[in-house]
């Protein structure tokens, strides 16, 4: 990772917070280690993602509906799923700072150090060690290359071992003698949510397989070495879409369901080459095949969407811990038998993408800073966020050249006019150039400016956030051209 790069990274934290995109939790109180809240103009744009996805998914795909499942379930559910004997990540502990790493992000930060060949290197063998849970030989690993502690600066080490992720709290408010009987988690993942509601879905939607279920909602994972701001957080959020289809046909689906997310992604405007995918060399224990869809952010390329082939393991956990049986029946003739294919537990594909990820790879593709000419000779820095029209918090800014002249109640009618339609800004303060830079900062992609010659001719000025091109166009003009570019 190059220093411009972190620069950038950085410059990125610094602006949303700066214009009320992200803040971190609880800052009066010093705040609360990777937590963070999203402000004004950050839970508009965080919405937006959620709606766009939402959309594609359900709307736009008539065998695709949603579940918002509760975040408390019955503790059985993750010892049915694994979580509870699976759900852990390799840590190791300095023994001098007590500091504890996930050993992946320990290896990773000293490969961001190393020339590339021998980055490249490292970091494979760490993935086969890993994938071989062979925790002795990576421990090694750490010491061969005299991995230090970022708060010591020193190379005493624990031996690796297991760290379950996930968070427990108390349910209920009557005490028992076992105290293991009130425990329940915060769920690490929403999929568990979709599985045990397979029948309920199946039968109330009346769906036929193939079919998907797509929730979005809040996950937790108390993750030891959260960091990278928004990338990787204890709470966070998930939109995932869960695919149930008949056994056998999951390697088809399994490529349908890569190649559209791929193109969800590139609808957006984004680079293709921003983007490369991901094979797992070795699945989880509950897939035959998985994959990510990663983003070149400016700390390098990073997952941000799983689309995992997690066969028929949940459903028959749920059905074996349950004792309910989860299967369906398929009145579809099999052309080798000649007969129904009857009742059978699905396979499942699964799209799991994160809401707080991909809102920090739109801030990363959008944040820009160029260099504008003056008229003295001079130069200045103009900070653009060229978020998609579609995502922008703000659509459209509505500004009133001056206080007076009855200016401002022009402008007051074309928002009241056009804000049933999408977010309209009004804002009067301040110079129409500083106006202009405070909008490009939000990344609203339209600003008008109604001026004197608006009272002779019901025309508005409206200016191109990309460009910084500027037209007259008629009020009556002003909310079919928004909603047109917005689409």
């Amino acid at each position: 990772m190059s220093t411009n790069d972190n620069n950038k990274f950085q410059a990125i934290i610094a602006h949303a917070k700066e214009y009320g995109f992200v803040f971190p939790s609880s800052e009066i109180y010093d705040g609360l280690s990777a937590v963070y809240d999203y402000g004004p103009w950050g839970s508009e744009l965080k919405k937006n993602i959620r709606d766009y996805w939402w959309k594609s998914m359900t709307q736009m795909h008539e065998n695709i509906v949603g579940v918002d499942a509760a975040i408390f379930m019955h503790p059985t559910t993750w010892k049915a799923s694994g979580h509870v004997d699976n759900f852990s990540d390799p840590m190791i502990d300095n023994k001098d700072s007590k500091k504890r790493y996930r050993v992946d992000h320990l290896i990773e930060a000293h490969a961001e150090t190393l020339p590339e060949q021998e980055s490249a290197a490292l970091l494979s063998e760490m993935e086969k060690l890993l994938a071989e849970e062979d925790f002795a030989a990576v421990k090694k690993l750490i010491e061969d290359h005299k991995i230090k502690c970022s708060i010591s600066g020193t190379a005493n080490w624990t031996d690796v071992r297991q760290f379950n992720l996930m968070f427990k709290t108390e349910f209920g408010a009557v005490a028992s003698d076992n105290q293991e009987d009130n425990i329940v988690y915060l769920r690490p993942e929403t999929a568990q949510g979709i599985f045990v509601n397979f029948l309920n879905v199946q039968k109330t939607a009346r769906m036929k397989v193939p079919f998907g279920i797509a929730q979005t909602g809040k996950a937790f994972r108390n993750e030891i070495v959260a960091r990278q701001f928004i990338f990787r957080m204890r709470e966070f959020e998930q939109m995932e879409m869960q695919f149930f289809c008949r056994p056998g046909t999951q390697k088809e689906w399994f490529e349908y369901w890569k190649n559209a997310r791929k193109q969800w992604h590139l609808s957006l405007g984004i680079p293709e080459e921003k983007y490369r995918w991901h094979p797992h060399a070795k699945p989880a224990f509950y897939a035959d095949n998985a994959g990510d869809i990663e983003y070149e952010f400016p700390i390098g390329f990073k997952e941000v969407e799983g689309i995992h082939s997690r066969t028929d393991y949940d459903l028959t956990q749920h059905q074996t811990y349950s004792k309910k049986k989860l299967q369906y029946f398929d009145n579809d003739i099999d052309e080798a038998t000649g007969k129904p294919y009857g009742n059978y537990v699905p396979y499942v594909i699964e799209t799991s993408i994160g809401l707080d990820r991909m809102f920090l790879l739109i801030l990363s593709q959008a944040y820009d800073e160029e260099t504008l000419a003056k008229e003295d000779g001079s130069s200045e820095t103009r900070t653009v966020l060229r978020i998609p029209p579609k995502l922008a918090p703000i659509k459209l800014a509505i500004l009133p050249l001056t206080k007076k002249d009855g200016l401002p109640e022009i402008a007051r009618n074309i928002m009241n006019n056009c804000r049933d339609e999408f977010y309209c800004f009004y804002e009067e303060k301040d110079a129409i150039g500083k106006r202009y830079r405070r909008m490009d900062a939000i990344g609203t992609p339209f600003c008008i400016t109604v001026d004197h010659q608006t009272k002779e001719d019901n025309t508005v000025t409206i200016r191109y956030r990309d460009t910084m091109t500027q037209e007259r166009l008629p009020i009556a003009a002003i909310k079919e051209l928004v909603k047109d570019k917005i689409k």
